[in-house]
């Protein structure tokens, strides 16, 4: 799957669990229902079932109601599956408390994850238990590391979470201080001739670790001292690999120390790629833009029109939108209209309509029959033509220049538009 898919997906799912994360129940009863791939929905509505037994013996009235209305309302939905999806299941179910004194609405929230889930978990309680979910967010590529000085080299991958210590190469090469009676230019030039003969090892070393694994996503070099940076500047490591390296860093220590080192510093580094990865397109796209090619365009209107006519190469949608799509339709006839706006002006539009005349039969019959996210409305619409979606983070200077100046919606075209 291309990072370009990934980003829209973690996108979702971050903004899905934000959503999650603010609401809380009176007592313990928000159902969180994990279910890993391969089970049968019998088993788990089964194992409901029980549950909404064991739930009669709650003491307090209204929250033995609301354990067993979620349980009910988490059935419900299981049954509109035939079976488990592949990634597995994750229902979220329960009374959350509205704005009015003692007034709570039963809300539901199913998310297919996008990597199987790996835990079978029903859990009452007063939040929803997301952190299963969140660790889908973490960065899961592999990372290449190499810890180096004049002394030793040790090798490692980190994994997600997962770091493995590889191999461990000495170097051979004699200290700086020679023993008495050696020339000093001499013994300088045999030194020399070590390291380089120790730089072509650590090369081929970085190359039969590195080079075979396929979801390898960058390389990172570090060591206290200059070594690091003069085996860089030969032609040591396969140019696949010389094209990975995206750190350089000065640690304390070498061997395993110097690993956990620049462990500690990976997610920062992992965010930085990210950016990298943002920057690259939206350079692709100023650059279309500044020399008028006709491949670029930006607005919501305009944006819509090249999506409808399939020749959107790649959608650029900034994290920092937030706009709805209201469908707005008439109950008594056919009419139905589309608007965008801020979602927190959604309430008052409401309220706007009611009694409104319908433009087309004149019945005071307007409502708001749906209310999307922009980002999902438009992202929908790449995904049926096959285009590439870009959600920017507003944390770089491209990503806050899409946002402020170009309304936060931009695409790159596959092609101009005619006519």
């Amino acid at each position: 799957m291309s990072t370009k898919r990934t980003s829209l997906q973690r996108f979702r799912l971050k903004r899905a669990l934000e959503t999650l994360a603010k609401k809380e129940g009176r007592g313990t009863e928000l159902v969180s229902l994990y279910i890993p791939p391969g089970r049968q929905i019998s088993e788990v509505v089964a194992m409901l079932k029980q549950e909404y037994g064991t739930a009669s013996n709650i003491k307090s009235d209204t929250t033995r109601k609301n354990v067993q209305d979620a349980i009910v309302k988490v059935m419900q939905r299981l049954k509109l599956f035939r079976k488990v999806p592949e990634n597995g299941l994750v229902i979220f179910c329960g009374a959350i408390p509205q704005n009015g004194p003692g007034s709570e609405r039963i809300e539901t929230y199913v998310i297919t994850p996008p990597e199987p889930v790996k835990v079978y978990l029903y859990r009452c309680d007063s939040r929803f238990h997301t952190e299963h979910l969140q660790e889908f967010l973490k960065e899961k590529e592999t990372y290449g590391i190499a810890i180096m000085d004049a002394s030793a080299t040790t090798y490692a991958t980190l994994h997600g979470r997962s770091l493995e210590i590889v191999k461990e190469v000495t170097s051979g090469v004699p200290g700086k201080f020679r023993a008495g009676g050696q020339s000093a230019r001499r013994f300088e030039r045999q030194r020399e001739a070590k390291l380089q003969e120790y730089f072509k090892r650590v090369g081929n070393h970085a190359n039969e670790i590195f080079l075979p694994i396929l979801d390898l996503k960058g390389v990172i070099i570090g060591g206290p001292g200059p070594t690091k940076l003069d085996f860089q500047k030969g032609d040591h490591l396969h140019y696949t690999l010389k094209d990975k390296v995206i750190a350089t860093i000065d640690t304390a220590y070498v061997g395993e120390q110097g690993v956990e080192e620049v462990v500690e510093r990976a997610p920062e580094i992992m965010r930085r790629i990210r950016y990298i990865e943002e920057k690259k397109v939206m350079q692709e796209f100023l650059y279309e833009i500044g020399h008028d090619t006709g491949l670029a365009t930006y607005g919501e209107n305009d944006v819509r029109k090249s999506l409808e006519t399939g020749i959107v190469k790649t959608l650029l949608l900034s994290e920092g939108l937030d706009v709805v799509r209201v469908t707005v339709k008439c109950t008594a006839c056919d009419y139905t209209k589309q608007e965008t706006m801020k979602s927190h002006v959604v309430p008052d539009f409401q309220q706007s309509l009611s009694g409104k005349p319908c433009p087309k039969c004149t019945a005071p019959a307007l409502e708001v029959a749906e209310v999307k996210d922009l980002i999902d409305d438009l992202a929908e619409m790449a995904e049926e033509t096959g285009a590439d979606v870009e959600v920017i983070s507003v944390e770089t200077e491209e990503g806050q220049m899409l946002k402020k100046s170009f309304g936060g919606i931009a695409a790159i075209l596959r092609y101009k538009l005619t006519g």
